[in-house]
């Protein structure tokens, strides 16, 4: 009776080399959803509708996102803005609610809302975006709560600009 006798290094090698074999056909190159900038894809302008989260949320919270979301925006997509070009799209975000948790993971702070990618050479794209934001109490938050708020939404936003972008594909 033939007896069979590996190392250990050998086993690992032969396991690593079976699940790097199996998993190489996960790896498929995305396909970006937008035109990139080396076929002439640009973002003229970019436009922050926060009519629906005021009416959910007030008015506090509302003009914080108008202030932080547009800057967000531009500084996400800065390789892809260009103000004013001709043939440009337009980006235009519509933010539906804000949910602002007790904190920790368990119950993150939430951002709702829908984009519209509209104009320029392809077809108009329109996507719900949802994107979340951790937030941890500090001792802080419980002498200046409205700043920690407005730093919360100010994270909101920015989480919401980088999920657009990845959902767009860039």
């Amino acid at each position: 009776m033939p007896t069979y006798f590996f190392t250990r290094r050998a086993a690992l090698a032969g396991l690593g080399a079976f699940a790097s074999a199996g998993l190489s056909g996960c790896n498929t190159t995305p396909t970006p959803a937008v035109q990139s900038t080396a076929s002439g894809f640009r973002i003229s302008s970019i436009e922050v509708n926060t009519a629906p989260l005021l009416a959910q949320s007030g008015d506090p919270t509302a003009s914080w996102v108008q202030q932080a979301l547009p800057g967000q925006l531009a500084q996400v997509f800065a390789t892809y803005v260009a103000p004013g070009a001709p043939g440009g799209a337009t980006l235009n975000a519509q933010i539906d609610s804000i949910y602002l948790g007790l904190g920790g993971s368990a119950n993150p702070d939430t951002i709702r809302g829908v984009a519209t990618l509209s104009g320029g050479a392809g077809p108009a794209r329109m996507m719900s975006v949802r994107a979340i934001a951790i937030y941890y109490p500090g001792t802080v938050a419980q002498g200046l709560p409205e700043q920690v708020y407005q730093g919360r939404v100010t994270a909101l936003s920015q989480a919401f600009a980088y999920r657009l972008k990845r959902k767009l594909g860039l």
